[in-house]
């Protein structure tokens, strides 16, 4: 990968669970599946993040790890005049301030965090996938129209190129094309399908 941007970025939640929450109805509840907000995560090139529902999934390979900006959180949140999501309930793994992630779509792209620790800076380097399309159960845990509101910034479903440690605060986002933070909560224009 030739880095040629950095972005100054915090890493607000890492989350890790063992087994899907939303599946069946949305009227029947969510199910009751262990879930860790983490200091920090393992990566597995290839896999995920060790633990999670999606690692090692070959469904899931190219999509493992999910991204997304704290920010497409609040401006949906303002928009529908609610108080602020806990942005745990969109399951997404890695929850960003400051990151401009749908240019990231089809590119190489590295996270460095926890440099503050012992060990300096731990790098993981990720290929954005695909978007990370909201399901209809945000209507139920987040809030009425949530589900609408997140088309085009659910963020990014990515593939991991390295082993390596994330850890929760201050990171930097290193990218191969240029990126607007001011951009991170504006819903990405999506592409209407070509299926007949």
């Amino acid at each position: 990968m030739t880095a040629s941007y950095r972005y100054d970025v915090e890493i607000l939640h890492l989350l890790v669970s063992s087994g899907h929450a939303y599946f069946g109805r949305a009227r029947d509840g969510a199910a009751d599946v262990p879930t860790t907000d983490a200091e920090r995560v393992d990566v597995v090139s290839g896999k995920g993040i060790v633990g999670d529902r999606f690692f090692g999934k070959a469904a899931h390979m190219d999509a493992a790890v999910t991204l997304i900006a704290i920010e497409s959180l609040e401006a949906m949140a303002a928009e529908l005049g609610v108080a602020p999501f806990d942005p745990l309930l969109t399951r997404r793994n890695v929850v960003l301030r400051g990151a401009h992630l749908a240019p990231l779509l089809g590119e190489e792209f590295a996270l460095e965090s926890g440099g503050g620790g012992p060990g300096g800076f731990h790098s993981v380097r990720l290929r954005g996938g695909r978007p990370a399309h909201p399901c209809a159960w945000m209507d139920q845990v987040l809030a009425p129209g949530a589900h609408a509101a997140m088309r085009g910034r659910g963020g990014v479903r990515c593939q991991p190129l390295s082993d390596g440690i994330l850890h929760r605060g201050p990171a930097v986002l290193i990218s191969p094309v240029p990126l607007d933070p001011d951009k991170a909560g504006t819903a990405t224009l999506l592409r209407a399908s070509r299926l007949p």
